[in-house]
C-alpha cells in the first residue's frame, strides 16, 4: 500500500537518448517524448494537446455511452504556439469533437445529451483542460530540495 494520498498523480521521466525521453506511470505504462526533431515521438506540446483531447474524449464518452456507445469518436486538438511578453505558450486552444452514434432511440438520446456533455466536460469534469484554464502555477525545483514558492 502506498503512503501517497489518493489525489497524487505522477510520472517519472528518464532521458533515453539525444532529445528523447521515456515517461513511465505508476502502472508501468510508458510513452516517449521527443524534442520535436526527426524522431516520431510526440513533443511536449503535442502531448499537452493529446492530454486535452484524451481527457475531454473520456469524459464525453462516459456520459454519452450511458445512452448508446459511440460508433466513432474523434477529437481534434489544436492551438498556436506563440512567444510574447508572457514567454512561450499556446493560444487559441480548441477541441473539436466528431461523434457518430447508432440509429435508434439510444443513439438519439446520446446525440441529445452531447451538447450538455461538452459543456460539463469543459466547465468542470476534464481535469486537464480545467487546470490549463485556471492557470495553476507549476513549481520547479531540484530533486531533494523543497518545492519552489508558488507566488
Amino acid at each position: 500500500m502506498s503512503d501517497q494520498p489518493d489525489s497524487l498523480r505522477q510520472i517519472e521521466l528518464t532521458k533515453i537518448g539525444e532529445g528523447r525521453y521515456k515517461a513511465t506511470n505508476a502502472r508501468g505504462g510508458e510513452t516517449f517524448i521527443g524534442s520535436g526533431g526527426e524522431d516520431p515521438d510526440f513533443s511536449p506540446v503535442e502531448l499537452l494537446l493529446a492530454a486535452l483531447a484524451g481527457c475531454g474524449a473520456i469524459d464525453v464518452d462516459l456520459i454519452t455511452r450511458k445512452r448508446a456507445p459511440a460508433e466513432a469518436l474523434t477529437v481534434r486538438a489544436s492551438g498556436h504556439k506563440v512567444r510574447d511578453e508572457h514567454g512561450n505558450h499556446l493560444v487559441n486552444l480548441s477541441l473539436a469533437f466528431d461523434l457518430t452514434f447508432p440509429e435508434g432511440e439510444g443513439g438519439d438520446a446520446a446525440r441529445a445529451v452531447l451538447p450538455r456533455s461538452l459543456e460539463q466536460t469543459r466547465d468542470r469534469l476534464c481535469t486537464v483542460s480545467r487546470t490549463v484554464a485556471l492557470g495553476e502555477p507549476v513549481a520547479f525545483s531540484l530533486a531533494g530540495e523543497a518545492s519552489a514558492d508558488r507566488d
